[in-house]
């Protein structure tokens, strides 16, 4: 017997995670950890080898999201997707990170006294894409359609409809607002 490519909801649910909704397609090759801290929404598709380490403020995940490959979303605070959010591929949302100054020892194996980890949420507002290898770092806020370019490291909050790129992202011109009346006309076909 050949096994399908993406869990059954019935085994999604037997995996354990907080909350499972309906028409997911969840990868046998994406891999979860902390998944009880873990909500999904309804049509979400997480693809092969993302990787989802939920800590204990967990992660939730709205409807109509994608995830595409070899993505991750980590850390101990909170992370937080809302509607209709894509993630390209290599993405990495952290909501924890090392302290880098060189006063701390660093990585998971250290004692935590030892170390001087920064824990802060992370929101992806409705409408949000963020290009392939991106990297959202802890306390980021990203305001509804913001639109993150592809190879961007974002290290602060970044106001709804504005197209950021680079390393650090910087404002690179407003989004359109258009996309809106598209979603309520999708929505109005359910």
């Amino acid at each position: 017997m050949i096994q399908d490519q993406h869990y059954s909801k019935t085994e999604l649910i037997a995996m354990g995670f907080k909350g499972v909704g309906n028409d997911c397609l969840i990868s046998r090759k994406a891999s979860f950890y902390g998944i009880k801290r873990i909500s999904l929404g309804d049509n979400v598709r997480i693809d092969d080898f993302a990787v989802l380490s939920a800590g204990t403020e967990g992660i939730s995940i709205g409807n109509y999201i994608h995830i595409a490959v070899y993505t991750s979303l980590i850390g101990a605070s909170h992370i937080k997707l809302d509607d209709f959010v894509n993630l390209s591929s290599r993405v990495s949302i952290y909501s924890s990170s090392d302290d880098y100054s060189g006063e701390w020892l660093t990585n998971p194996t250290i004692d935590p006294k030892f170390t001087n980890v920064i824990s802060k949420p992370v929101h992806l507002a409705e409408h949000c894409i963020v290009g392939s290898g991106s990297v959202i770092l802890p306390g980021v806020q990203l305001g509804v359609g913001v639109a993150v370019g592809a190879l961007s490291l974002v290290t602060r909050s970044v106001e709804p409809f504005k197209i950021v790129a680079g390393s650090p992202a910087r404002f690179v011109k407003k989004r359109s607002t258009a996309l809106l009346d598209k979603a309520e006309e999708f929505k109005s076909t359910l």
